[in-house]
Parts: structure tokens; C-alpha cells; sequence
């Protein structure tokens, strides 16, 4: 990513936050900060960044939703209407550069409305990252692998039902706001994980949405730093980012946690997510993503796999069974009851998970069996699991990888 494109996306969303307070008109300023962001990518680099690069958006952007305005009903209504509702404050700003805006950061109210609760999660996901991510249609449909047309629809059809929905560009009701920052920060954790591990496709990870997702997990912190569960996320972000480097060999293979090369993790990532999720942990009331974070913590620690901390890996999840009813958290935790009590206890967790079916179809499951059973010494189950698994996913690196663990042991 270059300066500008970092500039771009840093400013996206306070752009956004300024004109949505002064117009309401969430769906039109959406477009038109859109297409000042276009202008800005293709002058700046060309011409120089102007000194004031947020007025300076915000002033083209402006301008833009006065021309969607006009071009979209009876020009001299529209005219009066959009000058009528424009305040005294827009005036202020009169050309590129020439005037300053204010400092207000509107990120976290972009945030809470583009996570509506009246929205899909894909719908929550494309919108953050088109509104305040600041990525095109065409890079968040590339993001996803679906076909620019398919995503500039998801997005259009969000937009309507936020405005169908009378939501406003206002944060929530304090009465709301714990369960609203909750649904911020899943699409921030579901960005993340699709980044981490894509679902689909040839490549394992997608860099352009963990970046995005850690940058605006930052955002976030910064606006709320005494929130024990923002802090947590961003650090289990970072302490999962940080093996990202070690997690694929040289020809892109799959490499498990157990087998990579301890010696290139993000030690500088490591250390950051330790301070912060120590800090949250010592301060706010405990939550499931400081937990997490402690797990991973625990994982980043080990000098080697040999000598992870399982009890105490095994305890946290104890814990975080009880703050939170989440099969993918009672998945892992079958793996390290395994670790503490052997494989037949982790199979038998397995089995009261599969009871309730809530990871039905889900390769994971299977793929965790195959592991279990392999450490069994049930190499013939094992290998069954492993096919299983592979055929569950549509991610090539993983079914690569499972289908040669299946090999192996047949």
C-alpha cells in the first residue's frame, strides 16, 4: 500500500462522518466520498498532497453530492433542497485546501451504522469496508472472490434497508451501546478471520483485509481506550497477525501451528499484543476477546510447541466456555483437553459437539477429529477424517493439506 492509498484510507471515514452529519444522506455521500476518493488516487500522486488532505476531500466530496443531488430529481428543487439543508458550517469550507475542518472523528458512528443490526452480516462486512475502509467495489468484491456486480448490489440493497430501517447518524442509545459495540467489533473479528483464513479460493490468506481489520481495530481503540473488549480484539488480532509469516512454506503449502518455524513470528506484533491484552485483563471487567488474546498469548509465548502451556491454555477455555456459548470455542477446546488428557478426552468433547450440530458441514470438525484420532494412534480413522474434512472446504491450501495428511497416514 502507498502513502497515498494509507492516507486515503485513514481519512475515508472521518470524510464520510462529516458529510453524513451534515446531510443525513447516508447513501448519496457514501457515493460521493467515493468518487473524491477516486480523484484524490489519481491527482495527489501526480500533482502532491495538498496540505490539508481531509478539507481538501471533504470540499471535492461536497461538491460531488451536490452534482448526484442535481442529476437526480428536478434540478432547481434539488438545488434549493440540498442548499437549504446544508449548515452554516459546510459554507466554511470554499475550496480545496482553503479552509480547515474541524477535528471531530466520526469513525465510531460510521461504524455503528454500517453494522446495523438491521443489516446481514455480509451486508455489515461489505458496507465497513467500502464506508470505512475506504476500499472500492471492486476491491472489496475481489476481496470476497464474488463478481463486482454481485457486491455493488449487497452494498446498494444495505444502504436502502438502512435507510428503510430510520437509522441515523447518531451514535446509539446508551442503553444500546454495549450491544451495538459488540456487533462492531464481530464484523471487525469476522474481517479479520477471513483475512487470516479465507474460506475459498487458492490463497490461504488475504492480506488487504487483515491489514484492514487490525487498522480499524486501532481506530477503535483509540476512540475507546479504557474498553477491555476493543483492547482485547486488537490484541488477538496482532498475536494471531504475528504468525501469519511462518503459517505457509515457499511453494504457499499450509504449515500447522506445531510444525512452523518459531523464528519467523512478528516478535514486535507479540509484544504489542501482550502489553495490551495484560493491560486490558489487569483493568477492565474480563470479556471473551481478552481471553482469546490470553490464549494466543499463551501460544506465543512457547518457546517451542513441545513446551506450550496446555493447562493453562486448557483453564482459559474453561473460562471462556463459560462467558460465551461458541462451537468454534468448544472445538478448540476439545483440542486442548486432548493436550492435558490425552486424545480420547479430546474425541469425547468432539462427539457432544457434534451432538448439537451447529458445525454441521463445517470441515473443521472433521478435520479436528482426523487430528485427534491421529494422535490416537487410530491412523485408518484418522485418514477417513482427514478425506472428509477436505472435501468440506472450498479453501485450496487447506484441502491441499488435509487431503496430503490423508495420504500420508493410508
Amino acid at each position: 500500500m502507498t502513502e497515498v492509498e494509507a492516507l486515503l484510507r485513514e481519512l475515508a471515514p472521518q470524510v464520510l462522518g462529516i458529510l453524513v452529519r451534515r446531510h443525513e444522506q447516508f447513501a448519496a455521500c457514501e457515493d460521493a466520498v467515493q468518487e473524491a476518493l477516486l480523484d484524490a488516487a489519481v491527482q495527489w500522486p501526480r500533482e502532491g498532497v495538498p496540505d490539508n488532505p481531509r478539507a481538501w476531500l471533504v470540499t471535492v466530496a461536497s461538491r460531488r453530492l451536490i452534482d448526484l443531488v442535481r442529476s437526480e430529481h428536478a434540478r432547481r428543487r434539488r438545488e434549493e433542497s440540498a442548499s437549504a439543508a446544508e449548515p452554516s458550517d459546510a459554507r466554511t469550507v470554499a475550496g480545496p485546501g482553503e479552509e480547515p475542518v474541524g477535528d471531530r472523528d466520526d469513525t465510531l458512528t460510521l461504524l455503528f451504522l454500517c453494522c446495523h443490526p438491521a443489516l446481514s452480516a455480509p451486508s455489515q462486512l461489505a458496507l465497513t469496508l467500502r464506508a470505512v475502509g475506504g476500499l472500492t467495489t471492486a476491491q472489496v468484491a475481489g476481496a470476497f472472490l464474488v463478481p463486482e456486480a454481485t457486491m455493488a448490489q449487497r452494498i446498494s440493497r444495505a444502504k436502502q434497508r438502512i435507510k428503510a430501517a430510520g437509522a441515523r447518524f447518531e451514535p446509539p442509545p446508551e442503553g444500546e451501546r454495549a450491544a451495538r459495540l459488540r456487533v462492531v467489533l464481530h464484523v471487525l473479528y469476522l474481517i479479520f478471520n477471513e483475512g487470516y483464513t479465507a474460506t475459498a479460493g487458492p490463497e490461504l490468506h488475504r492480506d488487504e483485509l487483515t491489514g484492514e481489520a487490525i487498522r480499524l481495530a486501532r481506530v477503535v481503540h483509540r476512540l475507546l481506550p479504557d474498553d477491555g473488549e476493543v483492547a482485547g480484539l486488537l490484541a488477538l488480532m496482532l498475536l494471531t497477525e504475528a504468525r501469519r509469516p511462518a503459517r505457509t512454506g515457499p511453494d504457499g503449502r499450509l504449515v500447522p501451528l506445531a510444525e512452523q518455524d518459531r523464528g519467523l513470528w512478528d516478535r514486535r506484533l507479540v509484544a504489542e499484543g501482550v502489553e495490551l491484552v495484560s493491560g486490558a485483563l489487569s483493568t477492565a471487567p474480563l470479556g471473551p476477546y481478552q481471553v482469546q488474546a490470553a490464549i494466543a498469548a499463551v501460544h506465543d509465548e512457547a518457546p517451542s510447541a513441545a513446551e506450550t502451556d496446555w493447562p493453562q491454555i486448557l483453564a482459559l477455555y474453561r473460562v471462556l466456555s463459560g462467558l460465551e456459548d461458541n462451537p468454534v470455542v468448544e472445538l478448540n477446546h476439545a483440542v486442548a483437553e486432548a493436550m492435558v488428557h490425552g486424545p480420547r478426552a479430546g474425541l469425547a468433547r468432539l462427539d457432544r459437539l457434534a451432538a448439537d450440530g451447529r458445525l454441521k458441514g463445517h470441515h473443521r470438525p472433521a478435520a479436528v477429529r482426523a487430528h485427534l484420532l491421529e494422535l490416537a494412534g487410530d491412523h485408518a480413522g484418522a485418514a477417513g477424517a482427514y478425506r472428509e474434512a477436505a472435501l468440506l472446504t472450498a479453501s485450496v491450501p487447506e484441502r491441499d493439506y488435509l487431503e496430503g495428511r490423508a495420504v500420508r497416514l493410508s
